[in-house]
């Protein structure tokens, strides 16, 4: 994956054979083999290792979905926050489960698409049951300086932050600091920022109440006018009508995705 991807959508993966690692919210986080996996697809992603060669399964829900699922309060809020969890057990009917929902899926027969859509909800529901406090992927301790500038953004972004405040905090000159990123993830810090801040802001507009000028001060914007054209410009409407379309207290009105 040459550059950071984000979909406002909750990914479940699940790999036969092999592991796959993630730059996730500026931690590397690696899925092994039959362990099912979920994470939140609207905080930037970039898969960085893949080992084995085997293709492996992914699941894409709805965030309203998700949230209407009826999965337990505290891994919602994990997942929102931007964890990466993994089963705390692995679950020997997932690769069959994983085969047929892909073939309900493609076979554009609306009965088996609605059974795969139900099983996949009730997969939510023991996933949740089986989680553990601290079930969370497997982090690498050595990063690179690209995926060190990485981390310093995802904790920082909600602060006032520059090319030059990153460099300075990593002892590097800012012209290296920001030709290391772009070649590492195919986008600028500053594009990185905003990608971060847009996701939190999402995740505020979905999760709480707070008034579209709040979320734009919490998300590390510092002004309503580039908070609004951010994130038009990332998502395609407004802070407002983004809210209207997934909050869940508006979402449990609609029978319809």
């Amino acid at each position: 994956m040459p550059r950071p991807d984000r979909h406002n959508e909750i990914e479940m993966n699940f790999m036969m054979s092999g592991s796959l690692t993630y730059l996730l919210g500026g931690s590397r986080t690696t899925i092994r083999a039959a362990n099912l996996a979920i994470f939140w697809a609207a905080i930037p992603h970039q898969i960085v290792a893949f080992d084995g060669d085997a293709p492996y399964f992914v699941v894409t829900l709805p965030l309203s979905e998700f949230l209407r699922a009826g999965v337990d309060s505290s891994l919602v809020h994990r997942v929102l926050e931007g964890e990466l969890l993994t089963d705390s057990a692995e679950d020997g009917s997932d690769r069959i489960a994983f085969e047929r929902w892909e073939e309900d899926l493609m076979s554009a027969d609306p009965v088996l698409e609605r059974a795969a859509r139900l099983e996949v909800q009730a997969r939510l529901l023991r996933f949740a049951r089986g989680m553990s406090p601290a079930a969370v992927a497997g982090t690498t301790s050595r990063l690179s300086r690209a995926d060190q500038l990485a981390c310093y953004i995802a904790k920082n972004y909600q602060e006032p932050l520059t090319s030059q405040i990153i460099a300075e905090a990593h002892g590097v000159h800012p012209n290296y600091a920001m030709n290391l990123f772009r070649k590492a993830f195919g986008t600028t810090m500053t594009a990185f920022i905003v990608q971060h801040r847009i996701s939190h802001a999402q995740r505020l507009l979905v999760t709480t109440e707070d008034t579209i000028l709040n979320v734009a001060m919490n998300s590390g914007f510092q002004s309503l006018s580039r908070f609004n054209e951010a994130f038009k410009a990332e998502c395609g409407c407004s802070p407002r009508d983004y809210r209207k379309s997934h909050h869940p207290t508006v979402q449990t009105l609609s029978i319809d995705d």
